[in-house]
């Protein structure tokens, strides 16, 4: 049936916008050293524009530093360019073999702002779930005049797609919170 490819389809992409909320949120500076951080900072390297993840091995032996250990040491000064350019506000130090990055801890007013992004993250989410269910909507109504399903089934099937698009609203809110207690942790 037709009918339930637009719910599956749909949920599939409502995971999908969860799961690109989670690699967004994982970005952000938390007072911890995480090399998601920065794994995908972008580097002109060779002519073209990779991740750093391409690039070197990155890794966080303390809860406050991340090393960068390019496996083509003419890199590190693209590297460390890049990092010092991203808004990350990190300072990176090499010594002609790898990069170290010391992580701050967070001020105050730093936290307050990361907030706000996290915030707007998640609103932006929220937005992406209703237009995901907005055009499985249309698609039913189409089903329906198309008669490929009847009154009943449609109504079914909106009642199916907005409990869905609740249940992953609440996921998203979840992603959010576990960022702000993040954040938030000292």
């Amino acid at each position: 049936m037709a009918d339930n490819q637009t719910i599956f389809n749909a949920e599939q992409k409502m995971h999908k916008s969860v799961e690109a909320l989670q690699k967004e949120l994982a970005t952000i500076r938390t007072g911890h050293a995480s090399p998601s951080l920065i794994e995908h900072l972008k580097i002109e390297y060779a002519g073209a524009i990779l991740p750093l993840n391409q690039l070197a091995s990155i890794s966080a032996p303390q809860a406050n530093l991340l090393v960068v250990q390019p496996w083509d040491k003419s890199s590190i000064p693209t590297i460390e360019k890049s990092i010092l350019k991203s808004e990350l506000g990190l300072n990176p130090a090499n010594d002609g073999r790898v990069i170290r990055i010391n992580i701050p801890p967070l001020s105050e007013e730093r936290r307050q702002e990361l907030l706000k992004i996290v915030h707007h993250r998640v609103e932006e989410g929220k937005i992406a779930l209703r237009n995901i269910r907005r055009d499985a909507q249309e698609a039913l109504k189409i089903q329906e005049k198309d008669k490929e399903i009847s009154q009943d089934e449609h109504k079914h099937f909106q009642n199916q797609l907005q409990k869905l698009t609740d249940s992953y609203t609440i996921r998203m809110e979840q992603v959010g919170k576990d960022k702000e207690k993040e954040i938030m942790a000292v």
